[in-house]
């Protein structure tokens, strides 16, 4: 099943980029839907070929296995990875960066997930927890436009 998801954010593609790069970013944004703790305490650089394993938790509480992150490209275009955890084999998730303008970018989730007969349900939880990023997303880069003309 897929999961499609597509906002404009009030930012910069090269901000909305610099951002992406930090697993931080993907901590806010997840949260309360999902933790990520990596498995060995360090933070990953995110780059092609790289791959990642982090302690996953539904809604901060309930562990649901070791998210392994794979990276295929890391550009301000595109972000590809395959993913997967203990109980969700396939969670290949692309990221798009278009350019609206000097300060909008449009940012589209694009999510294929495999799960068996558990498929369904993961993707009713990722439809709800990818509708919340992008929102915590567009609120995280408003705060930071306005913190940034304040300076």
């Amino acid at each position: 099943m897929i999961v499609h998801k597509t906002s404009t954010f009030p930012a910069s593609r090269k901000k909305v980029f610099h951002y992406l790069q930090k697993l931080k970013t993907l901590q806010y944004v997840a949260w309360p839907f999902a933790t990520f703790e990596p498995v060995d305490e360090s933070d990953p650089v995110w780059k092609p070929g790289s791959i990642s394993s982090y302690h996953f938790r539904l809604f901060g509480l309930i562990p649901f296995g070791t998210h392994t992150i794979r990276i295929e490209s890391f550009t301000e275009d595109l972000i590809q990875s395959r993913e997967s955890n203990t109980f969700v084999p396939t969670w290949d998730h692309r990221i798009d960066l278009k350019v609206v303008d000097e300060e909008h970018t449009e940012y589209t989730d694009h999510v294929e997930i495999k799960a068996g007969w558990k498929t369904v349900f993961v993707w009713l939880w990722a439809e709800a927890f990818y509708a919340h990023r992008q929102r915590k997303w567009i609120r995280m880069l408003k705060r930071s436009k306005w913190k940034s003309e304040k300076s």
